[in-house]
């Protein structure tokens, strides 16, 4: 896999939506909470571990991670946006043991067998290939070691993105049907195929867990509507739309979101798989 194989991620998490995720980490370490722990959790970090956190963001799980090892262990978090990383690095304070890497972990040269525990919060379904990053993934795990990994299942099953992506759709033109595999959210869908990956790249008994959680995805229902359009599937389908399709958007995501508005804002249904695997 070449160098640029993953170039439009890499451009997509350095521009706007990066820029928007590591301006509202806040906002959004609170909606991703509940996915967090229990992902962390999958992957029982112990003290004393070497950890590589794949798609780190801004850093919640890196310093969950490091907390979990403590400083006798490591912890290395590596992500393509710049802006994000910025973000996670300021939050490092005493945490001597935790470090943050720019690089694309589908090609990013990781010292052989160095790590006991190879962790992602929805960091893994971006590759162009997937087998070859988790091959070269794969690569840097310890005999013994293992992976730990929390992704969104289908589509269908997430209304946090139908909802914005139907609303966007009746301003647009006729959009082509997306590729359920193509790099993307929700790309890791299918457990057959991903189990399949997992196993062609050296990781054994892949385990799916399904993990089913309310999600926030804003305290009102015209703050989670501007947000759908900046971050998430409709920002994509609506990246060159006018601003006049973009509030006609907003105005019919709000009627929407007001039918799911509870005391603590826009409550939404999360479907993910928790995946371990072993090296």
């Amino acid at each position: 896999m070449s160098d640029t194989a993953n170039a439009d991620q890499i451009a997509y998490w350095n521009g706007k939506s990066g820029l928007k995720w590591a301006e509202d980490q806040e906002k959004m370490d609170a909606m991703m909470q509940p996915m967090a722990d229990v992902a962390v959790a999958a992957a029982a970090p112990a003290p004393g571990e070497s950890v590589l956190d794949i798609g780190c963001g801004t850093g919640a799980t890196a310093l969950a991670l490091a907390d979990r090892v403590g400083p006798e262990g490591r912890v290395l978090g590596v992500d393509i946006s710049r802006p994000m990383l910025a973000v996670a690095r300021s939050r490092v304070g005493a945490r001597r043991h935790l470090a943050f890497r720019e690089a694309d972990a589908s090609t990013a040269a990781f010292e052989p067998a160095s790590v006991d525990l190879v962790f992602s919060k929805f960091g893994v379904m971006f590759f162009a290939d997937p087998e070859a990053a988790f091959r070269n993934i794969h690569r840097a795990v310890r005999p013994g070691g293992r992976l730990a990994f929390i992704c969104w299942r289908s589509l269908h099953e997430n209304p946090f993105a139908t909802l914005p992506m139907g609303a966007a759709l009746k301003h647009l033109p006729p959009q082509p049907r997306p590729d359920p595999n193509a790099p993307g959210p929700f790309a890791f869908a299918d457990a057959v195929r991903v189990g399949h990956i997992l196993v062609q790249a050296g990781f054994q008994t892949p385990a799916f867990a399904a993990f089913d959680t309310p999600m926030i995805v804003g305290r009102t229902a015209a703050s989670a509507a501007k947000e759908a359009v900046q971050v998430g599937m409709a920002s994509r389908l609506l990246m060159d739309a006018g601003e006049a399709v973009r509030e006609a958007v907003i105005a019919d995501l709000t009627t929407v979101y007001e039918a799911h508005m509870t005391p603590g804002g826009v409550e939404l249904p999360a479907h993910c798989w928790v995946v371990t695997a072993s090296a």
